[in-house]
């Protein structure tokens, strides 16, 4: 069983054919628990005409913002084999989700987790360029790289029993913590090149891709400037609820990405230490000065 996990907000316009999509899903037996975070427009009626068809089950909720209304959906959800989060608005290929329980199918005794590359569309499903990634899938390089998708994101239950044991005071973007917390805990990462999903973009994207280069140098500035010491934070948060679950060699990796926030000598040492290596060049690059800044 995979339990869907989707959050909503005034999400009319897309999704139906976003639900239809995962009713589609081949060769799998999956449940869709959506969690409406106080949509104001007919988003709730069209989740009643499915919930009506015993088609899936929804509630609502204060305005939690997508991060916390999805780890909400974590904790709120039923025991499950799989766990995979949706958002409201794009389209999931038929064998989605059999490709991601075929690659998780042999780690069901340690925390593991799948994602795959997106196959950018317009509104309207046509394919347009798409940003291509090739992560190292590494524990250093996800404190300092944010680049999953987390509408490819399949987890097995090991994994989601270790999410739900800590609630942090500081929450970036569901995707980004759930990523870097696996990787502490030594989960096994399966990264998929292959699109199996087609991720929209369109006017209202909390988060989206396809921009042109001057609009995503504009966005890692206005991250760089905004969320001071988000990645410095992140880690923090991660050794404070995980601390019984971090592997030996990624306690010491967090603990040396800690202990530069006050340690100019240490912070130095982070410049030149290749186990915070990215694949992201001009990522690298921003992150080593927000090293010298001591903003990272």
């Amino acid at each position: 069983m995979i339990n869907i996990l989707m959050s909503t907000y005034n999400g009319e316009r897309y999704i139906e054919e976003q639900i239809e999509s995962i009713l589609s899903q081949e060769n799998v037996d999956c449940k869709l628990l959506v969690r409406d975070d106080g949509s104001t427009d007919k988003t709730t009626e069209i989740l009643d005409s499915y919930q009506n068809k015993n088609m899936l089950t929804w509630y609502t909720g204060n305005n939690l913002g997508p991060a916390r209304s999805f780890m909400q959906l974590l904790f709120d959800s039923d025991e499950a084999e799989y766990y995979a989060f949706s958002d409201q608005d794009d389209y999931w290929k038929p064998e989605k989700l059999k490709v991601a329980v075929d690659s998780l199918c042999n780690y069901e005794d340690i925390p593991a987790l799948y994602f795959c590359q997106t196959q950018l569309t317009d509104a309207q499903l046509n394919p347009i360029e798409s940003v291509k990634i090739n992560p190292l899938l590494t524990f250093g390089e996800s404190l300092v790289y944010e680049f999953i998708g987390g509408c490819t994101i399949v987890m097995n239950r090991k994994l989601r029993d270790i999410l739900i044991k800590y609630n942090p005071s500081y929450l970036p973007m569901h995707d980004v913590w759930v990523y870097s917390v696996a990787l502490a805990v030594g989960a096994k990462i399966v990264f998929d090149k292959t699109p199996h999903i087609l991720y929209r973009q369109h006017g209202t994207n909390t988060i989206g891709q396809g921009h042109s280069a001057i609009h995503e140098w504009k966005r890692r500035w206005k991250r760089f400037y905004s969320n001071e010491h988000s990645r410095y934070r992140r880690a923090l948060e991660i050794r404070n609820g995980y601390s019984i679950h971090i592997t030996k060699e990624n306690k010491n990796i967090l603990d040396s990405f800690i202990s530069g926030h006050d340690n100019l000598f240490r912070r130095m040492k982070l410049l030149f230490d290749k186990r915070f290596e990215c694949a992201n060049i001009n990522t690298s690059r921003l992150f080593k000065l927000a090293l010298l800044l001591n903003t990272y």
